[in-house]
Order: C-alpha cells, then sequence, then structure tokens
C-alpha cells in the first residue's frame, strides 16, 4: 500500500451498495496509482503518434464532422470507394477515449491516495476534454494550419505536465549542489520555441492532412526551419553547459538520477536534431516525419523529467 494512502468508509457507504462499490473501485484505483500516472504518460504520448498517422496518410478529413464520424454515425460508414482514410481518423478518435479513461482513472487513484495532490491530478483529465474540443475544431475548420499547431501544442504539454507530475508523486529527489535555475528556466522556454516553430515549419511545409485541404501558413519553410534548428542549438549549448555545472553534484537521495536525467535528454536532444536533418535534407518522407513527431514527444518527456530532477532540493 502507497505510504501516503488514505480512505474513508463511512457507516453510509456500507449500507448503501453502490456507494460501496464506488468506494471499492476508487480504492482499486488508489493502489495502482502510480502505474496510472505512467499509463497517462504513454497514452498522452501515444495519441501525438496517432494525431501525426493520420495527419501524414492524407486522414485529416477522414470522419467529415465531429462529433460524429458521419452525419448520423459516430462510425465510419461503408460506402463503394471508401478508402482507409475514414478508419485512421476513427482510429485516433478511439484513442482520445482511452485516453480519457486512463486520465479519469489517474485523477480518482490520485484523489484517493494523495489529498496535497489531488486537485494536481485532475489537470491532464481536464487537458484531455479541452484536447478533444479542439481536436473537433480542427476538423470544423478544415485542418487549418492555425488550429492544428495548437491541438500539437497542447498534448506537447500535457505530456510534459504528465511527466513531472508522475515525478512528483513518486516523491522523486533533486539534487544537492550548485542551483540552475536559471538554466532549467531558460531551457524550457528555448523548448517552447522549439515546439512552436517546429509546428509552425509543419503547417508551412507540405503535409497538410488532407489531399483537398491544402491551405498551408503563408510562411517560407526553408526560413522557418533555419530558426528552428537554429534554436536546436541553442538548447544543446544550453545542456551543455548545464552539464558542466552538474558534474561534481549528487543526488539528494539513494539513487543519482539527476545526472542520468541529463544525459537522457542530450541523447535524446541529438537523436531528435539528427532526424531533424535527415528529414529535411531527403525531403519530408513521411516515415521519418512521423519518427520526428514521435520524438518530439519524447525530447518533451525526457526535458519535463530533467527539469524536475535538477532543481536542487534542500535536505531534510
Amino acid at each position: 500500500m502507497h505510504p501516503y494512502y488514505w480512505r474513508v468508509t463511512s457507516t453510509t457507504d456500507r449500507r448503501n451498495p453502490v456507494r460501496a462499490a464506488g468506494a471499492a473501485v476508487a480504492d482499486l484505483l488508489g493502489r495502482h496509482a502510480r502505474g496510472l500516472t505512467l499509463a497517462n504518460i504513454a497514452t498522452q504520448g501515444g495519441i501525438i503518434v496517432t494525431g501525426g498517422a493520420v495527419r501524414l496518410t492524407g486522414s485529416g478529413l477522414g470522419c467529415s464532422t465531429w462529433p460524429q464520424c458521419e452525419p448520423g454515425s459516430f462510425v465510419p460508414a461503408a460506402f463503394g470507394e471508401t478508402t482507409f482514410h475514414p478508419y485512421v481518423e476513427f482510429g485516433n478518435r478511439l484513442l482520445t477515449f482511452v485516453l480519457l479513461l486512463v486520465a479519469a482513472a489517474m485523477a480518482i487513484a490520485v484523489w484517493r491516495t494523495r489529498r496535497e495532490l489531488r486537485w494536481w491530478g485532475l489537470v491532464p483529465l481536464l487537458g484531455v476534454v479541452a484536447q478533444a474540443v479542439v481536436g473537433g475544431v480542427t476538423v470544423l475548420v478544415d485542418l487549418h494550419p492555425l488550429v492544428v499547431a495548437p491541438h500539437l501544442l497542447l498534448s506537447l504539454a500535457l505530456v510534459w505536465y504528465s511527466v513531472r507530475f508522475a515525478l512528483r508523486y513518486r516523491g522523486a529527489h533533486g539534487r544537492l549542489g550548485t542551483s540552475l535555475a536559471l538554466e532549467r528556466w531558460v531551457s524550457l522556454g528555448l523548448l517552447g520555441v522549439l515546439v512552436v516553430l517546429g509546428a509552425l515549419t509543419t503547417g508551412a511545409g507540405p503535409h497538410s492532412g488532407d489531399a483537398n485541404a491544402t491551405e498551408r501558413l503563408a510562411l517560407d519553410p526553408a526560413l522557418v526551419a533555419r530558426a528552428h534548428a537554429m534554436t536546436v542549438w541553442a538548447f544543446v549549448a544550453v545542456l551543455a553547459w548545464m552539464g558542466w555545472r552538474i558534474r561534481r553534484d549528487r543526488s539528494a537521495g539513494d539513487r543519482d538520477e539527476a545526472r542520468r536525467a541529463w544525459l537522457v535528454l542530450v541523447v535524446v536532444t541529438l537523436a531528435q536534431g539528427l532526424v531533424g536533418y535527415v528529414q529535411y535534407f531527403t525531403g519530408l518522407p513521411i516515415v521519418l516525419v512521423g519518427a520526428h513527431l514521435l520524438g518530439a514527444a519524447v525530447l518533451v518527456a525526457a526535458h519535463s523529467a530533467a527539469f524536475r530532477l535538477l532543481r536542487v532540493e534542500t535536505p531534510a
């Protein structure tokens, strides 16, 4: 049982079968709260990958409306010339419901086990609801890039928050040593610029999400891509400086997770940069663009872990 676990069982709960069953479910979820925080991270990242698959296969308008897939039907309607596009889009919508269930289960589990975090545990659930609304709007406006970009950015923000929340729930330790407060916040700012420029690059590029939805941002893709690359190098420089600063620091806990988190972030950043350069100079093939999108989710997750673990912790 989690050390912070708590339970309130009243006489009314025992007499009311419905409330007793609800309490039993909440207790069961509470026993798996930590696993649910990890499942929340996986599903938050997974929806980014499936959303990218929808876009890269040209299935963005496979379902012509929202919340129904087709007028009068929530599922794809099979016609004589029906392609795979409606099913790709519908699959992404189904994963949204899975994500909603996982986020709700995690919120209940956290509410049951950690009183001081219970309101923070609701953030991913509320974010999923907001994401579903934004996703519906993207369909209604025929995948306009200025709506599609926030759709992606919100998902990335939820991944970042979910990783940090999972570490906070676990009670992960920080470091004992020099403060990196400025460097951590600068890296976060650069990360924000990175993902925004990446979204703008996509919005100005060839992958519109649907063969007939060809409206793109009136930006020079090459110019935006260069600005994106320059930000990547600034981000790498900050990471290098942070690595030099923490070389002699030690962890506040039993495990030296801070240096490990920094190393993982560096490796993910370099790998993501390599994929980015290769995809740019090979004409943006779908497979590499999809890999770059997955890498963006992993990069955001790795930065969130490093941001949390590289903070200075006052020893008890």
